[in-house]
Parts: C-alpha cells; structure tokens; sequence
C-alpha cells in the first residue's frame, strides 16, 4: 500500500488546517515533532492503514496549515478537527511535539481520546535541564536572532543522531527528508512573529485521571532525562507500560520503522 498523498482541510476557528485521512476501521492519528510535518509518518501510514482509520494532521503553523492569528492551544486544534469529522475516539499517537499534543489533548478533551502513545515525549511539564540540550536551544536562539535559517537547520539535524553519535552514524537520507520539511515550516514563518500558542500546564499532577491505555516508545539512545520522565509518564497513569526501539535516537520511527510499526501495532491490536 502506497501513502495517500492527497491532504484535506477543514475551516477551524483561525484558518484552514491540513490533514490526511486514509484508510477504514477504527481510528489511529498521527501527530508529527516540531517544525516538519504529516510526512514524518510516512513508513507508519501504510502499514497501519490496512487495518486502521489513519488521520495524520499537519499542525497549525506547520506544512500545508495555516500560521496562528490569535492564541490557540493544540488540543483544541485536534478537538475542533475530530468533532468536524465526527470521528473518535481515537488512538493518539505523537512523537515529540507530537507527543505533548497528546497528552494535552486526553488531559484536555478525555472523551475524544481511546488510547495514548507518546514518543521522545512526556508532557508539555517535560523541560530538558542537560548542558547538551541547553546549547542546543541557545543555538537555536542564536542562528533565529542572526536570521541564518540554514544554520538554525544545521542546530536542528543535530538532535536526529543526539549528544553520543555522529551525523555519520545515522542514514542521511533521515536527514534531508527532515531538513526539506523543517525548512518548508520555517519559510512560512518571520523572523520575530507573535507566538501565539497557549500551553497546557500543571499536567504531571493530572495524570492518575487518565484513564486510557497509555504507551511510550522511545529510543534507547534518548537522553536520560527524557527516559526517565516517559518512565514516569507510565507509572503515574492508571494503565500504562513502556517500551524502547534499541539503538536509535529521537527518531525511532524513522531509524527502524518495522520495528516501531511492530510495536504500535501489537499495542493497537491489543486495545
């Protein structure tokens, strides 16, 4: 099965948002990391697509949807789609930003949500203290305030290898196919715009009030930090079990897919 290429759109209350809606059954959506897009999922979409309802949504201010106006949260965004679609509940998967995304929504909007799988995530409470992961964001900072957007990319592919492995380490194809989305956003973007988004906070004092199935899948060469608080993420919540994809980083989707498509769809069968 090849990946459905056509994107659907739906008027929210601040601009058309972008999504791809394929396959029939009971319904899996996908939401990308920061800055790419629906197309971060694309070894995942078929695959869970012969048997699953796939929705993959471009996030607000990312890809193919529109820039915020006024201040939004995404749970909302995600709400305010499934509603239109009268779809859900659904299972929802993210990685990443992706992943705060998820767990903002079944905090946020319980009856839309079925399951959860978080990846490279835990809730938008999560913040890295590491000294690795602050330069990186000074950097980002640094090449942002010097509008050097290939450098900001450069700072970006960064994290795909992580603190304890090379560019070399890792197939390059990952990168381009990450570098080509991240600038797509980026371009959409001025240098000093309003961010306009709102967080969901105080989330790791509400977590015993999920009450969904909730897996993490993470790489075991994230940093410590972000493992130990997936840990946490699955000991906190009522049902919930954690699992790794060895040897790779941020990025396990796309470093062993069959591997992560195993274990997302044995979680997904087993609901």
């Amino acid at each position: 099965m090849t990946v459905a290429s056509e994107l659907s759109r739906f008027t929210s209350t601040d601009g058309e948002l972008a999504y791809l809606d394929t396959g029939t059954g009971d319904l899996v959506v996908l939401l990308h990391s920061g800055y790419v897009d629906h197309r971060l999922w694309n070894e995942q979409i078929p695959a869970l697509a012969a048997e699953y309802r796939v929705i993959a949504p471009d996030v607000r201010g990312h890809g193919s949807s529109a820039n915020a106006s006024k201040p939004f949260r995404w749970a909302d965004d995600l709400a305010q789609l499934l509603r239109h679609l009268d779809a859900g509940p659904a299972v929802l998967v993210g990685l990443s930003m992706g992943g705060v995304i998820v767990t903002d929504t079944v905090l946020e909007h319980p009856e839309l949500v079925r399951a959860v799988v978080t990846c490279g995530a835990a809730t938008g409470d999560f913040q890295y203290t590491d000294p690795y992961h602050k330069e990186i964001q000074a950097e980002y900072a640094r090449t942002l305030a010097a509008g050097d957007i290939q450098g900001w990319l450069d700072v970006f592919l960064r994290v795909v290898p992580g603190e304890h492995r090379t560019a070399e380490d890792v197939d390059p194809a990952i990168g381009l196919r990450l570098r080509e989305m991240a600038a797509n956003t980026m371009a959409k973007h001025t240098l000093g715009e309003k961010d306009w988004h709102v967080r969901v906070t105080d989330s790791w004092p509400r977590l015993p009030q999920i009450d969904v199935p909730v897996l993490t899948i993470n790489g075991t060469l994230e940093p410590a930090e972000m493992l130990d608080a997936a840990q946490r993420l699955t000991r906190t919540v009522p049902n919930g079990r954690s699992e790794t994809v060895v040897d790779t980083g941020h990025y396990p989707n796309l470093e062993k897919p069959e591997v992560f498509n195993e274990i997302l769809l044995d979680f997904l069968r087993s609901l």
